[in-house]
């Protein structure tokens, strides 16, 4: 049996439409469909909250050290600052580029050295040669008996200790060779470079120049010496004549280099 509803309710049982009782929440703090929802925890992004943040084309925090931000544009390899002496480099940033004064000094530091092992060398090949030459000188005179066997010895010495100092010539030529292509091909400089802080690199992606850039940027002055070493002057003052700001050589363009400071 049914009863009709109370009176002064207004509903109608077998109204499909009628107005229901308000639902209750879902228990476990979760927001119900239809609800508001709950605020955040503080600092803690919620859905349909704002995020915390840079806006959008700002760089976002928490990148990494040194690299440019999400919405800066990055510089290309090679791009002068402006002509203040710094150089951007790919993996490096902005670095220092070296002076032609520095790059002088260092030159000179490593001329000094050479050029002190190579007169070691050449003053012991010379005091052996004097040494022989005053050996012919005791044998005495062509009638002290002995004396063509003497002078025999004494020339037979001489041309030993002549070829000595010629391989000792040689060695030391190729050692030469081996201390400016491989220092700057493996280690990025020489001893006069390294005493002024001064490193040879890659313009494209500041790496060492390896065994191929090394030979061709020390192969150009070499070339350059067989004209009466005026090739080799111009070829180590042509930073001068470079307008990009770079102080670029051309044996460094060649090879794709830069000069930099440490």
């Amino acid at each position: 049996m049914s009863y009709p509803p109370p009176p002064g309710s207004g509903q109608n049982p077998n109204n499909p439409y009628a107005q229901q009782p308000p639902q209750q929440p879902p228990q476990g703090g979760q927001p119900g469909y239809g609800y508001p929802q709950q605020q955040p925890p503080q600092g803690q992004p919620g859905y349909g909250y704002p995020q915390q943040g840079a806006p959008y084309g700002q760089p976002q925090p928490g990148g990494v050290p040194g690299q440019p931000g999400y919405g800066y544009p990055q510089q290309p390899a090679g791009t002068v600052q402006a002509n203040n002496g710094y150089i951007n480099i790919n993996y490096l940033g902005p670095v220092q580029l070296a002076t032609m004064g520095q790059r002088f000094l260092a030159r000179l530091i490593d001329g000094l050295i050479l050029g002190t092992i190579m007169s070691i060398v050449m003053f012991a090949g010379l005091g052996s040669v004097l040494g022989i030459s005053s050996s012919v000188e005791d044998c005495g005179t062509y009638t002290d008996p002995g004396y063509s066997e003497c002078v025999q010895d004494a020339q037979e010495a001489g041309m030993g200790a002549l070829g000595v100092m010629m391989m000792m010539m040689l060695a030391l030529a190729i050692a030469m060779l081996l201390y400016e292509w491989l220092m700057i091909a493996f280690k990025g400089a020489t001893f006069g470079k390294m005493a002024m802080g001064l490193r040879v690199v890659k313009e494209a992606d500041g790496q060492l120049p390896g065994a191929g850039g090394g030979f061709i940027r020390y192969i150009m002055p070499v070339a350059g010496a067989v004209l009466c070493y005026i090739g080799a002057v111009l070829v180590f003052l042509s930073p001068f004549f470079d307008n990009s700001g770079k102080l670029q050589g051309w044996h460094d363009r060649a090879a794709g280099t830069v000069v930099i400071k440490k």
